[in-house]
């Protein structure tokens, strides 16, 4: 039996967004066979679960130190290395959870901020990512997509050495692939929630429900349109954003931008609607049972990309024929195994047309849902959850931990910035994640790394 530490910046309770959920069910699975506690560094409140739970908020190091001595194995992702000195230190055997490529994000989210400002925000998570891929002795990306992008980063850290490359010339004991998965059990509808219940919803309306939040890396803009389109000829379609109030997230433009384009239109609460709240995990089925057709609309850029849209998984799971935009892993999966229609981008047209097929087309829609239920199996968690559970049962250190841990962690800026202002912005930026420990861990590796240049 192993004693695993599992790490999320995200709130643990009845209304957990993606990272929190996928830890969560990391520490179920694990704690099948092992000794598990999960710690969040945001809120906690705490679930029925075989495994102890902790809030241990940011740069309070002293708390995360008792429970990093009592790993053997810490599972974290996200901003945790940041969070805490003695994880940055720690000789346990670490798993960094990369599935979130959190630097491309951020090209995308933060592109609307000053140009200083964006470039500061971007190289905050290069660094913050290429340290955990240099300190990491096993790595997980969501998708084979994730996995050769990581292997490129790796490669340029110089983690693809011969050490690493004789453990396995396919570098999974290195770099595996652990997708976001779905429950074992079937969902039950347990109340109703939509419709006939939210005003302007009607029982024999035709729902597209939008699983999960409203960021910048997706496109609501183009899918209101097509509503825009479709209601004109099928006045029962209705849209319906599931949540709009992320747990752990601050709203973002886009979703004011959504808001005032169904105003300008005259669809909101007519033919759009918008939950100004965030449906509690354990009842997200009930919306998502009532639908017709699960969407996912996004433009293009490189988020696209790399991204493993999780809110899909919740449609596979309540088999719900969907319609996607192309260019991502899903949008490949939808096409291939016909699990709905997938549209290009920015087409609002196509997507109009699409929506209407899936909503009112029976065969297809029978077709699309058999399809799902044949697809579906190969993401339940304790399927993709199978490497990890394997490390775990039998934990290796990464054969070039040794040279990896006399190395100092990458930083990478597109300028070279000095000044009071930059300094003090980068106080500011470390204590958000960290506390007054973090600010002091980074001024300790500048001065190391100054050092090092200057021979001293």
């Amino acid at each position: 039996m192993t004693r695993v530490l599992v790490v999320t910046n995200d709130p643990i309770g009845r209304t957990m967004a993606g990272p929190a959920i996928r830890s969560w069910n990391i520490a179920m699975a694990l704690s099948a066979d092992n000794d598990v506690r999960l710690v969040t560094t945001s809120s906690l409140d705490a679930l029925p679960a075989p495994f102890e739970q902790y809030l241990v908020p940011p740069g309070r190091d002293r708390l995360f130190r008792k429970l990093e001595r009592w790993a053997q194995v810490i599972v974290f992702q996200g901003h945790a290395m940041a969070m805490f000195r003695s994880l940055r230190r720690s000789q346990k055997l670490l798993v960094a959870d990369i599935y979130d490529p959190m630097h491309i994000e951020q090209l995308e989210q933060a592109r609307e901020r000053p140009p200083r400002e964006y470039e500061r925000i971007v190289a905050d998570r290069v660094e913050l990512l290429n340290e955990q891929l240099l300190r990491a002795d096993f790595l997980l990306a969501a998708s084979e997509r994730q996995r050769m992008f990581y292997l490129g980063q790796l490669a340029a850290l110089g983690r693809l050495n011969p050490l690493t490359y004789n453990d396995g010339v396919d570098l999974k004991r290195l770099l595996a692939v652990v997708p976001f998965g779905l429950p074992a059990d079937p969902p039950v509808h347990q109340r109703q929630v939509l419709k006939g219940v939210v005003p302007g919803i009607g029982a024999d309306d035709k729902v597209i429900i939008w699983g999960g939040g409203l960021y910048s890396w997706f496109d609501p803009l183009t899918l209101i349109r097509a509503i825009g389109l479709l209601s004109a000829r099928r006045p029962t379609v209705r849209l319906f954003f599931q949540g709009t109030k992320h747990p752990g997230v601050a709203e973002m433009p886009i979703v004011e931008q959504a808001r005032a384009l169904a105003e300008q239109l005259g669809l909101r609460d007519t033919a759009v609607f918008f939950n100004e709240s965030w449906v509690p995990y354990d009842e997200r089925q009930n919306y998502l049972l009532e639908a017709d057709a699960g969407v996912s609309t996004h433009g293009v850029h490189l988020e696209t990309t790399l991204a493993f849209r999780t809110r899909i998984l919740d449609y596979l799971w309540t088999a719900l024929p969907m319609v996607v935009t192309t260019g991502d892993t899903f949008g490949e999966l939808v096409e291939r195994e016909q699990l709905g229609v997938a549209v290009p981008p920015d087409d609002a047209a196509a997507l109009a047309d699409a929506l209407e097929k899936t909503l009112f087309d029976a065969a297809f829609r029978k077709r699309a849902a058999s399809n799902i239920q044949s697809v579906r199996e190969q993401f339940r968690w304790p399927n993709v959850l199978a490497p990890l559970v394997e490390y775990v049962r039998e934990p290796w250190a990464a054969p070039d931990r040794a040279l990896v841990r006399r190395t100092r962690s990458v930083t990478t800026r597109l300028v070279t910035q000095h000044g009071a202002g930059y300094i003090l912005a980068r106080v500011r930026h470390y204590w958000r994640v960290g506390g007054w420990s973090a600010v002091a861990a980074k001024m300790h590796e500048r001065r190391a790394r100054r050092r090092a240049v200057s021979g001293s």
